[in-house]
């Protein structure tokens, strides 16, 4: 064995073990006052295994993109990326693939995905500086340009959040304290240096989503108790685009152009300008880019550790309201191709902002315990998430669209018109932008990580359902084991059975999701009780080996209304979109943007439901399950489920711009030309490629 291997499995052994003597009294870790106590702890990377359905999925990353994205994508994640010490690519990319290829590797505990990890975390372990810098060298004089490599701002303080979060699940699967040193000099850093060059000096990226610096601020401290963390996150928070207060602000008003979007570098001073911020709010169309806000909503959330006013979470809860009202649609996103553009049903999701908003939900339920969030982080995975990547995770979407019927390179009413070459809709490598082909992979595995928690309590909590299975400890350190039994979301029970060596009383959470009117709990096949929905059943009672707790939800079929008065429809926590055959055409493809696949239609899509269903689902809708659940679900030949009902077609409803023109407004014609009644089905919404899911209503 190497020797200096063999020293530092030492070290994290010692490490491994005063830090389980730290956290002995909470079980895992919670914040130090003073911080508020968490409602929920984090469990250790790889504590959570997923299996069924959800294992095939992070099975399918291991084989697809995230496995090969280095050898598929060389030009940025070859040996030149400045996070291996190269003249390459030095910005986010590299750092983002990390983010969802460390969870997976360590989740599945694959030898060969750690192996094409490590050299990227030793390198950047290695990379540090006598100042506490570290990360890619900045260039003594800027090189030339090269397409598609984003060599600099190498100093740029946003990457560095980026590979920071990679760090800490690294260090959360393996205690390796040479991250614990290496955050508290850089941070250190930062507190000197923050003052001088604030988050937007070099890019305003850092400035928009530093509520993931504030994050890791907050996790460093409650490793340490480094006074010093809570001022830089007070210098953190005060340099931060001041989210709480647009979130909260009633006096916008529409007309921002792209200067307000985007704006030079300007010290700090943009955010700060009151004239500009009371002219931004979520009410209005172009005020904020979609992945700046889906990683800038929580961190009104973060900050409320440090400083617990209710109007941190008054902010966030009236962002959620104002961006459904305003930008929503039907699968938990909003309109925001790449700033927000309305709800309109053609405009385009990015899958940055679907990756990174579910972070951002998950983040936030383990501060807050909402079951709000929880719900909204299970629409997004169980609906926009596993749309967007082809079945064999080796393509991807750059933006997708709750309707939407013809994935071909076409000019489109995205607020993005020209820079993608048309191809936002395609399914590529980097079609549209390769920010996502890197990004994508931190959606599933993240998920898993945050299916269950730990209680303060000395209990565990399932939050987000999942076939899955659990090891932790719980009061008095005893190892628990509890396997999930279920096919959710397409299962309306969930089975929890439960191993541990020896009985042992402790507290068992489980969520019952806001759509649920009432979920029936049995222990051992005796009711044990009755929930109503959006509430935490809370079972306190003396565990042995072999229990067995039961869960069935009441999945119904219910109707949201969106734009011109159109409706979705729904079934716990999956959408449901017209079934459309899928006609799947490889373009070859010598430009910038590469080879993709064009999707054409095989069947109408025009369809408008009648009044008349709404009215009466339970005998408007039959809803018809598959007999086999082990083939991958997330496909239209798979789907587990499908909804048979009734449509009539438009034939005035047609193609514009190779998308669903606009809607008709529903019920408010009467003069509509209609074909006559014909049998329709609706499957899962992330079973789609090609799909209507906000349907025009007709009497």
């Amino acid at each position: 064995m190497n020797i200096r291997y063999e020293f530092l499995l030492i070290i994290l052994f010692i490490s491994s073990c005063q830090e389980e003597d730290r956290d002995s009294k909470s079980l895992y870790l919670n914040n130090r006052p003073p911080l508020i106590s968490r409602q929920y702890l984090e469990l250790p990377l790889g504590s959570i295994r997923p299996e069924g359905w959800l294992m095939q999925q992070l099975q399918l990353m291991k084989g697809g993109l995230t496995g090969h994205l280095d050898e598929l994508y060389p030009s940025v994640l070859g040996p030149r990326n400045g996070w291996l010490g190269g003249d390459g690519d030095g910005w986010e990319r590299g750092p983002y693939w990390l983010d969802g290829l460390v969870p997976l590797a360590w989740i599945l505990d694959d030898a060969e995905l750690k192996a094409k990890a490590m050299p990227w975390i030793e390198w950047t372990l290695d990379s540090q500086t006598e100042d506490g810098y570290f990360g890619p060298v900045p260039f003594s004089e800027e090189p030339a340009p090269e397409p598609g490599i984003q060599k600099s701002p190498r100093r740029d303080w946003w990457p560095k959040m980026v590979m920071l979060k990679v760090l800490r699940q690294y260090y959360e699967a393996t205690k390796d304290p040479r991250v614990i040193d290496l955050m508290t000099n850089y941070f250190r850093y930062q507190f000197r240096t923050l003052p001088e060059n604030p988050l937007d000096t070099w890019s305003f990226w850092g400035n928009r989503r530093a509520g993931d610096n504030l994050m890791l601020v907050y996790w460093l401290y409650n490793k340490t108790g480094d006074e010093f963390l809570l001022e830089l996150a007070g210098l953190i928070h005060e340099q931060t685009y001041p989210w709480t207060d647009i979130f909260l602000n009633e006096n916008c008003y529409s007309g921002m152009d792209r200067d307000h979007l985007f704006p030079a570098s300007s010290n700090n001073a943009y955010p700060f300008n009151r004239e500009l911020l009371d002219r931004l709010c979520l009410k209005q169309q172009r005020s904020f880019h979609c992945v700046n806000l889906a990683q800038g909503i929580k961190e009104p959330i973060v900050y409320y550790q440090q400083d617990p006013d209710p109007r941190y979470i008054e902010a966030v809860k009236r962002a959620f309201n104002d961006i459904r009202e305003y930008h929503g649609q039907p699968q938990g996103m909003y309109g925001g191709d790449e700033a927000l553009h309305g709800r309109i049903p053609t405009q385009g999701i990015e899958l940055c902002s679907v990756t990174e908003l579910m972070f951002s939900l998950e983040t936030m339920i383990g501060i807050t315990g909402d079951v709000d969030f929880m719900d909204h982080l299970e629409k997004i995975a169980y609906n926009a998430l596993p749309t967007q990547a082809s079945d064999d995770f080796t393509s991807r979407q750059y933006f997708q669209q709750a309707n939407q019927v013809m994935l071909t390179r076409h000019r489109r009413n995205f607020y993005v018109q020209d820079g993608h070459g048309h191809t936002d809709l395609c399914f590529g490598l980097i079609t549209g932008y390769p920010c996502c082909t890197c990004n994508m992979h931190q959606g599933w595995p993240k998920f898993v990580q945050h299916l269950w928690y730990a209680t303060p309590d000395g209990g565990l909590a399932a939050i987000v359902f999942a076939p899955s299975a659990i090891e932790a400890m719980v009061t008095d350190n005893v190892k628990v084991r509890i396997k999930e039994e279920t096919n959710y979301p397409f299962e309306d029970r969930i089975r929890f059975r439960i191993s541990m060596e020896r009985s042992i009383n402790f507290p068992f959470h489980i969520r019952i999701p806001g759509w649920c009117r009432e979920a029936v709990i049995t222990v051992n096949g005796e009711e044990n009780q009755r929930m109503k929905g959006g509430t935490t059943a809370i079972l306190e009672r003396e565990w042995s080996d072999a229990d067995l707790v039961e869960v069935t939800f009441d999945m119904h079929i219910s109707f949201s209304t969106w734009d011109e008065g159109s409706v979705a429809v729904e079934r716990g926590p999956l959408v449901y979109a017209l079934k459309i055959r899928e006609d799947w055409r490889f373009v070859e493809n010598k430009d910038r943007w590469g080879d993709f696949y064009e999707v054409r239609p095989l069947d109408p899509w025009n369809y408008v439901i009648p009044e008349s269903a709404l009215n009466d689902p339970e005998n408007a809708f039959e809803l018809i399950e598959m007999p086999n659940r082990e083939i991958y679900p997330w496909n239209i030949d798979a789907a587990p489920l499908a909804l048979i009902t009734k449509g009539f077609r438009i034939p005035e409803w047609k193609l514009y711009n190779d998308m669903a023109g606009p809607l008709p407004h529903s019920l408010q014609r009467k003069d509509l030309i209609m074909s006559p009644e014909e049998e329709i089905t609706l499957i899962p919404y992330g079973c789609t490629t090609l799909r209507i899911t906000e349907f025009p209503v007709g009497r």
